[in-house]
């Protein structure tokens, strides 16, 4: 089920409701706006994205578009790709752990104020699909899984490509194309679980 809103997000995520409850009325105290964008909350000003949250199964994270240019606010951020991952910087919480507003606010006010003074991070152009062997293969094989695949974004060919290529051992790589070759058939991205209920 996609959701609608915030409050839809936030409800679907039963274990982590109260924790994103807060971040979410925290972040409505400013000037940013509620949106739904891949699936997920997203806090913007003049249509750009400013703030994101997520619920994951062992952590909650609230995103900062471009982290990479807070100055005055960084002990808590990190990068969550370390080599993918530009501008994108979080914050993640485990069950249990105080979420401060008092702490995490100024993080959200200096990235509003770098929005603001037109200060962001441009995403590098799209690297070129490249296509392990095993997928390939699997495509000229299977018609279904072909058609499938080309009709998935770019953005989401990459994910499942990547995927395969990360394994190191051929008996992973098999594996994992075992696991996404139904998902691919369905049209769903490698992803697409951690954005809905």
């Amino acid at each position: 089920m996609a959701v609608k809103n915030a409050e839809e997000y936030i409800s679907c995520h039963t274990y982590w409701e109260e924790e994103l409850r807060q971040l979410h009325e925290m972040i409505l105290t400013t000037d940013l706006k509620s949106e739904i964008k891949w699936g997920a909350p997203v806090y913007t000003l003049e249509d750009k994205n400013v703030v994101g949250l997520g619920a994951f199964k062992n952590h909650i994270g609230i995103w900062f578009f471009n982290g990479a240019l807070l100055k005055e606010n960084t002990s808590m951020l990190v990068n969550a790709q370390e080599d993918k991952t530009k501008a994108l910087r979080q914050i993640r919480f485990e069950k249990g752990d105080e979420i401060n507003n008092s702490i995490l606010l100024p993080y959200i006010k200096e990235a509003i104020q770098n929005q603001k003074e037109g200060k962001e991070i441009k995403p590098i152009t799209q690297k070129d699909l490249v296509m392990p062997p095993e997928l390939s293969k699997a495509l000229k094989t299977d018609a279904e899984l072909e058609k499938s695949f080309n009709q998935l974004t770019g953005g989401k060919q990459r994910e499942y490509a990547d995927y395969i290529s990360e394994a190191k051992r051929e008996a992973t790589k098999i594996r994992r194309l075992e696991k996404i070759t139904p998902m691919i058939k369905e049209g769903i991205g490698l992803n697409d679980k951690y954005k809905n209920c």
